[in-house]
C-alpha cells in the first residue's frame, strides 16, 4: 500500500487528525487525540506503528515476515508493520481498522457521541 493510500484510508476515518507532533517526518494519526497509527514520512517503507490486541500481535508476528514487534513503542499493544513488503492489502486496512477500533474503544461516551460512534 502507497503512502497516499494509507494517509487517505486513516483520514476518512470519524474523528481522525493527521499531526506531527514529534519532528518533521513523522506522521501520525489520532482519533479525539489519541493515537492509532504512525510512520515516517522518508522510510515509510519501514513501517507503520499500529495499535494491536496482544495476543493476536504474537499471532500476527508468528505467521507473517512483515509484521515486527513495534518499534519505539510498548512491543505488548503496538506492531509495526511493512506496508510495501507483500502483505496482503486486505489485512493491512484490516490491522488499521483493528488500531482505530482499540483506541476508540477507550474513548468517552461524549467523544464517541461527537465523532458519530
Amino acid at each position: 500500500m502507497h503512502i497516499e493510500a494509507f494517509r487517505e484510508y486513516c483520514l476518512a476515518k470519524p474523528g481522525t487528525t493527521e499531526e506531527m507532533p514529534f519532528d518533521e517526518d513523522t506522521l501520525v494519526f489520532k482519533v479525539c487525540g489519541k493515537m492509532y497509527a504512525l510512520c515516517s514520512l522518508s522510510e515509510y517503507e519501514n513501517g507503520i506503528a499500529l495499535k494491536c490486541d496482544p495476543e493476536r500481535a504474537v499471532e500476527l508476528r508468528e505467521k507473517y515476515n512483515q509484521v515486527k514487534p513495534g518499534y519505539h513503542m510498548n512491543k505488548l499493544h503496538w506492531n509495526t508493520v511493512l506496508p510495501e513488503a507483500g502483505l496482503p492489502e486486505n489485512l493491512l486496512l484490516e490491522l488499521i481498522d483493528d488500531s482505530y477500533r482499540l483506541v476508540a474503544a477507550k474513548l468517552t461516551r461524549a467523544q464517541k457521541t461527537s465523532i458519530g460512534l
